[in-house]
């Protein structure tokens, strides 16, 4: 399993969620407190945010643990955006160890993480190809060429999920995604929480703080969160 996190709102800086906080995406890569499958979260970690003189998303991905790249502090502080996502990985069992396997995935114009697992042949009929052999990119890429065929963020999201739980009744496919003006997260199989904050949205795997405020999303559901809304549906 993996840990992930996304912000919506207000620009900050992509260490708030990655070292400010007590239980940010950095503890949670070694000490996850509520993850139910494995124990740590050593196999790569990736960060996603959008440019706002372009509007397209930046990613930068690493195969090492989060605690291991002495470059992260620095660029953490400066990076800011008004939507930003960050995952820290535990692969499966049998997937590669590579940056292209390590989400954030995208197409240009979305940004996605996987928090699970699922057997590959559940999606590959989704998508023609993928960036990585791993199960989490051929997701990845099943929602984006749905992107491309015209479904939104969240019904891309959906669609994908009910399509490979279906087709492997054992798959865990917590999503979370965003495209700059929104995020759109799946729960299947694992936790997820949101925050609604005055200036914005956090939605994480687990709380990044002990602070009031955090709600549960319920299994096999849909959260969508926009500037000005956030909604919880089931799939």
């Amino acid at each position: 399993m993996c840990r992930h996190a996304a912000w919506l709102g207000a620009a900050r800086s992509l260490a708030r969620l990655i070292h400010e906080p007590e239980h940010g995406l950095l503890t949670q890569s070694y000490a996850p407190r509520r993850q139910r499958y494995g124990t740590i979260n050593a196999d790569g970690y990736g960060m996603g945010w959008y440019d706002q003189a372009g509007g397209e998303p930046v990613r930068y991905r690493r195969s090492v643990p989060i605690w291991t790249d002495a470059n992260l502090p620095g660029l953490a502080r400066i990076a800011r955006s008004t939507c930003l996502l960050v995952a820290v990985r535990s692969a499966t069992v049998g997937m590669p160890i590579e940056e292209s396997a390590t989400a954030p995935f995208s197409d240009g114009r979305w940004l996605l993480s996987h928090n699970g697992r699922v057997v590959r042949d559940a999606v590959r009929d989704l998508a023609d190809d993928a960036e990585s052999a791993c199960d989490s990119a051929w997701v990845a890429a099943a929602v984006f060429q749905r992107a491309q065929a015209g479904l939104g963020l969240g019904e891309a999201l959906a669609e994908v999920v009910v399509h490979a739980g279906e087709k492997d009744p054992g798959a865990r496919l917590n999503l979370l995604a965003c495209d700059g003006a929104s995020i759109a997260a799946t729960v299947w199989g694992d936790t997820l929480f949101h925050h609604r904050l005055h200036d914005g949205v956090l939605v994480a795997s687990e709380p990044l703080d002990d602070l009031p405020g955090w709600q549960v999303v319920p299994e096999r559901s849909l959260l969508t969160v926009t500037r000005d809304d956030v909604r919880v549906q089931p799939l």
